[in-house]
């Protein structure tokens, strides 16, 4: 497995894009195993794709996509602009607050990353925040956008890790609302100290917050709805995905009325190419992975690491650096199909709770869109917003250590975390 490394991560360093060199590279394995049959490099990636549970992650780019062309996203950002545009750094107070709400519509960072610097950024910039910091705040505030459910990666973590994505879900929302509380701790400081303005002079009363929550009720409850038909047996995980599509397609036509039946072809269009590119890169991830059990890597790296130590901060430390390092280089989903069979025996054996090393694997993998060399969300706020990569590392420092420092936090409190996953499901035996 040295050598398919190895030629993966020159593949991505001559610029192959992430889907082709892990399959030319995980070609290799059979090349070097001449007596596995060659046809199994074929079937490896229709077999990696054929999970009913799996169907849940392209049924849920669909919905979020289909939620923010229905009307939802202009009335969360009215919401959002009502409860933090008083506070001091009010815009990127706004920003925080609406990937918050924005975790139960969309599920994917890049999109949130996208649409707030297009609608949020030149505001910022009129109000004279500098276009790093700009930049920084949108695209690490996105992060919590996945956390809240449904995030993708989560769903992927549970197929391929064998934990319960209800559960997962559950975790997600306490986990989501702590990162929102760091992100808006930071910005309340470095707004204090850099002297940034207020959205709006007053705060807004009860009764604007109030009729900006009547129209956004829709969108605000379907986390909890999504839980819930998970824990009542009415859904399985792809089906409430399918649920979620329905759910968007009827607010957009039926409640805000703003979807149009060219809207929808549009949209339609954009999550097949998002679905696509995904897809592609799970079903090669399988010819990649394929040697990673026959090698018996995870069994040595567990011995390996549990020889050294048994201490959970410093096994974690070891996995932060991992994902540090693999989310420079590739699509957070990538990492978590690639790495979460590896690492889960460690977990298991050190004694850290499966949901709680998920919640964290999302968080920390998905800050890989926000580092070079590859950052699909750093780049485009960037180019969005014309920050220059310099600017943008300099402001990102606080941020990055925030994003770290939570996840210790979440593994230190972890009773906090799975409240939520033990009083809907119960305590896990």
């Amino acid at each position: 497995m040295i050598v398919v490394l190895l030629i993966f991560l020159f593949l991505l360093f001559i610029g192959v894009p992430v889907g082709f060199s892990l399959g030319i590279s995980g070609v290799f394995y059979f090349l070097q195993h001449m007596e596995l049959p060659l046809a199994t490099i074929v079937q490896l990636p229709i077999s990696q794709t054929q999970s009913v549970t799996l169907l849940a992650v392209p049924l849920f780019i669909f919905a979020g996509s289909l939620m923010n062309s229905s009307g939802i996203t202009s009335r969360l950002i009215k919401l959002s602009m009502q409860v933090a545009g008083h506070m001091r750094g009010g815009m990127a107070q706004v920003s925080v607050v609406l990937s918050t709400f924005m975790g139960g519509c969309s599920g994917s960072s890049n999109a949130d990353a996208a649409m707030e610097a297009r609608i949020l950024g030149p505001e910022m910039l009129k109000q004279n925040y500098p276009k790093g910091y700009t930049a920084v705040v949108i695209g690490f505030t996105s992060l919590i956008t996945s956390t809240i459910p449904p995030g993708v990666g989560m769903i992927l973590f549970g197929t391929v890790g064998e934990v319960s994505i209800g559960r997962l879900f559950s975790a997600g929302i306490m986990s989501g609302l702590i990162m929102m509380a760091a992100f808006m701790l930071t910005v309340a400081i470095t707004a204090r100290i850099r002297k940034f303005p207020r959205a709006r002079e007053h705060r807004a009363s009860l009764r604007e917050i109030a009729g900006s929550l009547k129209e956004t009720i829709w969108a605000l409850i379907f986390p909890i709805v999504l839980i819930g038909s998970l824990r009542l047996g009415l859904f399985t995980p792809s089906e409430v995905g399918a649920f979620a599509c329905v759910y968007a397609i009827i607010i957009g036509f039926f409640v805000y009325k703003e979807m149009t039946i060219k809207s929808l072809i549009i949209t339609l269009k954009e999550a097949i190419r998002d679905i696509g590119g995904i897809m592609f890169m799970i079903s090669m991830s399988a010819i990649f992975a394929y040697g990673i059990p026959m090698d018996q890597i995870p069994q040595k790296l567990t011995t390996l690491i549990t020889g050294f130590t048994n201490s959970q901060f410093v096994v974690m430390a070891i996995i932060f650096l991992l994902y540090i390092i693999f989310g420079m280089f590739m699509d957070g989903s990538i990492v978590i199909l690639l790495l979460t069979p590896i690492l889960m025996p460690i977990v298991r054996t050190v004694g850290i709770d499966p949901v709680l090393f998920g919640v964290v694997t999302s968080i920390i993998v998905t800050m890989g869109i926000l580092t070079p060399p590859v950052g699909i969300a750093m780049y485009i706020v960037n180019g969005i917003l014309g920050v220059k990569m310099s600017e943008y590392l300099k402001e990102s420092i606080p941020f990055f250590v925030v994003v770290i420092l939570v996840g210790i936090l979440l593994l230190s409190i972890p009773d906090v975390i799975l409240f939520l996953p033990n009083l809907v499901y119960g305590v896990a035996s």
